[in-house]
């Protein structure tokens, strides 16, 4: 059996991003979304997320970027670089950041069903050994192992290409750590490779090469109104062209074709 998580990241990053999310939801495949604790626009995804319980709602977990949760609002790091600098020197506790931001979404009454971070922050390993512990502590058994199955050609940019293949040196200690502490992972992931460059032709090359099990495949859709285009992001104007990934009608076609079934983390044994 072929099965397919579709997430999106960065619900409650802004306002736009949330409505794409959700039309994703409603009128296209997405079944999953992970919430951001700091985002601007987390109040307004917490009301989506109550008004539509169909969708699997996890934790994106934020280390990289906006401000930080348990420490009064100060600014977390501005980039992975500056990020692995701060868990070098000890400058940032990510066990204790990463818990205030799930009782932040424990408390709007929210049981999320999964766990990933922003920028795959936990293949640091200090971050991964707090996201395993809380996964553990918080009973959110899935966690996101994102190594992406191989992709080529198309618009995948060989950079990109490059980064996913040499992000295979962690594997084994990413899996081992996460096995440990009873942590659940899909069997594949697709998404890193394609993020910015997602379009609907190559949506439907995952799909045709989709493998047999459970995949979880990463996106980022949106709306790129003024809000999204005044925020620190790269990605704006690509969110509306994953979003039409999203609802395409000749990706719905070829989930039935192939037999791919859309599934939730919260149905998953």
């Amino acid at each position: 059996m072929k099965r397919l998580v579709v997430n999106a990241d960065d619900f409650g990053y802004a306002r736009d991003v949330n409505a794409g999310i959700i039309e994703a939801h409603t009128r296209g495949i997405l079944t999953a979304t992970t919430l951001m604790a700091n985002g601007n626009a987390f109040d307004d995804a917490v009301r989506l997320a109550r008004d539509h319980s169909e969708l699997d709602i996890g934790c994106h977990l934020v280390l990289v970027g906006g401000r930080s949760v348990v420490n009064d609002g100060s600014g977390l790091p501005n980039s992975v670089p500056e990020l692995l600098k701060a868990l070098a020197l000890r400058r940032i506790d990510p066990y204790a950041e990463l818990r205030a931001q799930i009782r932040k979404i424990l408390a709007t009454g929210i049981r999320p069903t999964h766990l990933d971070t922003h920028k795959h922050t936990h293949l640091a390993p200090p971050v991964l050994e707090a996201v395993a512990r809380l996964s553990q502590e918080f009973e959110i058994r899935w966690v996101r192992r994102p190594f992406d199955f191989p992709l080529s050609g198309g618009r995948v940019p060989f950079g990109k290409r490059a980064v996913s293949r040499s992000l295979q040196v962690l594997r084994n200690n990413v899996h081992q750590k996460l096995t440990r502490y009873g942590c659940l992972t899909t069997d594949y992931f697709a998404g890193f490779q394609l993020t910015g460059h997602l379009h609907t032709s190559e949506l439907l090359a995952i799909l045709e090469t989709l493998p047999e099990g459970l995949t979880e495949f990463m996106c980022h859709p949106g709306y790129c109104t003024d809000e999204l285009r005044a925020s620190p992001t790269r990605l704006k104007e690509s969110r509306e062209r994953e979003l039409e990934a999203l609802l395409a009608t000749e990706v719905r076609l070829a989930l039935e074709a192939k037999g791919i079934e859309l599934a939730r983390y919260r149905d998953l044994a």
